[in-house]
C-alpha cells in the first residue's frame, strides 16, 4: 500500500476527520483516455473554492487546463465541482502568501523561511517556480 493509497483510505473511513480538515480526494477525468484518476490532495478553503498547492512535475493538473469538471470526495460527500490550474508565477507567488496563512507548516518542507512572522519574498519567488495553484469552485 502506498501513502496516497493510506491517504485515501482514510478519507473514506469513518477516521477521515483525523485529515478532512485539509484533505480530500479529488476524482479527475482523463482528456484524451477519458480514464478516471483518484487522488489525496491538500487544500485551504476561501470562500466558495478549495485551493489546492501542486508540484509542476506532477501530471495531474494537466487534465484540468481550460477548466474541468471533478468529482471531490470532501468530508467523506460526494460534491462535484470546476476545476482550474493557475500557472502564472506572479499569481502563484501572491497566492503562496495566503497558503502559508492557512496551511504554517507547509513553509519548512518548501523551504521557505519565516522571518518575523512573514515568508521571505526571495523563498517564494524561488517556490513559485515549480509549485502552481489549482482553484477548484465548488457548485
Amino acid at each position: 500500500m502506498t501513502g496516497n493509497d493510506f491517504m485515501a483510505w482514510v478519507l473514506r473511513s469513518p477516521l477521515h476527520g483525523i485529515l478532512s480538515g485539509g484533505m480530500a480526494l479529488i476524482t479527475i477525468t482523463g482528456r484524451k483516455t477519458g480514464k478516471k484518476y483518484t487522488t489525496p490532495i491538500g487544500y485551504y478553503r476561501e470562500g466558495d473554492s478549495l485551493w489546492i498547492l501542486t508540484s509542476r512535475d506532477r501530471t495531474w493538473w494537466k487534465n484540468l487546463q481550460g477548466g474541468a469538471q471533478v468529482e471531490l470526495l470532501l468530508k467523506r460527500q460526494p460534491v462535484t465541482a470546476q476545476a482550474e490550474p493557475d500557472l502564472d508565477e506572479k499569481s502563484v507567488e501572491a497566492r503562496m502568501y495566503e497558503y502559508l496563512r492557512h496551511v504554517p507548516q507547509a513553509a519548512k518542507p518548501m523551504g521557505i523561511r519565516i522571518e518575523n512572522g512573514q515568508a521571505t519574498p526571495e523563498d517564494i519567488s524561488r517556490t513559485a517556480k515549480d509549485r502552481l495553484f489549482v482553484r477548484i469552485k465548488v457548485n
